[in-house]
């Protein structure tokens, strides 16, 4: 029974709080049917679960992500 457990930051969605219910549902789906073709899980069985993280809660390389993104350009 596999468990996927997507985080992505709270961003660039159609209102700019982060992806709408079609993108999730794209999300849901396309993992699902990857676990299904790569190790033949069943759909029935597989969870998948989206957590959206606000900006200020993420960081990479040490810094917050606003303040990497900034340094990256």
């Amino acid at each position: 029974m596999p468990y996927v457990n997507i985080k992505i930051t709270r961003e660039g969605g159609p209102d700019g709080t982060g992806p709408g219910p079609e993108d999730k549902a794209h999300l849901i789906a396309g993992v699902t049917a990857l676990l299904q073709d790569v190790l033949g899980k069943s759909p029935a069985t597989t969870f998948v679960v989206i957590e959206e993280v606000d900006l200020a809660d993420w960081g990479i390389g040490g810094l917050p992500v606003s303040d990497y993104r900034k340094a990256a350009s």
